[in-house]
């Protein structure tokens, strides 16, 4: 596992989703809108996966993936989907290091971010 902090904690909810039956598909995809942490696919469905970590609070992890980041979030995802067109959900992992929380479905990208 990886020294830095947000590394490590990409790296154990990579493991944990593909323990899940998830393929991983890219890691850490940049575009100029923004980055996704992990994009995956499940079954037919690409996963986009924005992964936190706050150090003892998952709730505070959770809460971080604000509208701004949702935003930022759905931007890059439509940008990967109009190269790879398909049907999508954005997913968040949680950690605190310990424990980890995966959120199926978090938000929506025809919500109001």
């Amino acid at each position: 596992m990886a020294s830095d902090p947000g590394a490590s904690a990409e790296e154990a909810a990579r493991r944990h989703l593909e323990q899940h039956g998830l393929r991983t598909v890219a890691c850490n995809h940049r575009t100029r809108r923004g980055e996704i942490d992990l994009i995956m696919r499940d079954g037919t469905t690409t996963v986009f996966v924005e992964v936190r970590h706050r150090r003892g609070d998952l709730e505070s992890a959770v809460r971080s993936v604000d509208r701004g980041k949702r935003r930022r979030l759905i931007q890059a995802a439509r940008h990967y989907l109009a190269r790879h067109p398909g049907y999508a959900r954005f997913d968040v992992v949680a950690t605190d290091g310990c424990a980890l929380r995966w959120l199926q479905d978090a938000f929506r990208a025809d919500a109001r971010p």
